[in-house]
């Protein structure tokens, strides 16, 4: 397992707790070993969760356009995190 940085917009995969499987996006980098997810259905971007970095398997994809949005401060919609999650893990299994 690689170890990619920490970082907003970095797509990861739970590895524990009853959302174990599910794919999330870093939305914010908390104090050291939390981090606040969302995948714009079970956590909405308005109630991401709080999660500590050791339970999460980090992948080497970065979505780009939703980390500068919400660097921005600019709306992100929980649908437009939706499709941009489901497009990377169909790209991932091909």
């Amino acid at each position: 397992m690689k170890n990619y940085p920490i970082e907003k917009g970095r797509v990861c995969v739970s590895r524990s707790g009853r959302d174990k499987g599910r794919t999330f996006l870093i939305v914010e980098v908390l104090e050291e070993p939390y981090v606040l997810i969302a995948d714009g259905a079970l956590r909405r971007l308005s109630k991401p969760k709080r999660k500590k970095v050791k339970h999460l398997e980090l992948q080497e994809t970065v979505l780009y356009g939703i980390r500068d949005k919400l660097t921005e401060g600019t709306k992100v919609f929980d649908a437009e995190l939706r499709s941009a999650l489901k497009n990377t893990m169909q790209a991932k299994e091909e």
